[in-house]
């Protein structure tokens, strides 16, 4: 049986395949990075009732499988992850405090296809980007 989630007219299950790359598609997110912001998504994601249920950063590029209740607009919800995450790195990686002006981490747009019934093959694709992303690193080698 699926899990619907409620609200109080409303029955729902929408959820979307997220993918968005840093400012110039850099590879910037690694090491200490990349742990802070995995933690740093799911608590912004919180903040719109939204609900992360899979999620990879790679290193210049992010896939996260979200589920957003009907009552948010899809670009409310990424615009806020990606603003918020933004001035995290900021304060706890440049050492800005203050002014945030001009100061961009991520490029300005996103992909984002609905998952309908597909589910499971989504997150097996998620869990296997980086599998994919090392073999083709290792081709640019030779």
């Amino acid at each position: 049986m699926n899990n619907y989630n409620k609200l109080n007219h409303t029955t729902w299950d929408c959820k979307y395949h997220l993918i968005w790359i840093p400012k110039y598609r850099k590879k910037l997110i690694y090491g200490n990075l990349r742990r802070y912001l995995g933690g740093v998504l799911r608590e912004l994601a919180l903040q719109k009732e939204s609900n992360i249920i899979e999620g990879h950063l790679m290193g210049d590029h992010v896939h996260l499988l979200i589920s957003i209740p009907p009552k948010y607009l899809i670009s409310q919800v990424v615009g806020h992850i990606k603003g918020k995450s933004a001035i995290h790195i900021a304060r706890t990686y440049t050492g800005r405090r203050n002014n945030f002006t001009g100061q961009n981490f991520w490029a300005r747009g996103y992909f984002v296809p609905t998952v309908v019934r597909d589910e499971e093959t989504v997150k097996k694709y998620i869990k296997k980007q980086e599998e994919t992303d090392r073999k083709v690193d290792q081709l640019k080698l030779f």
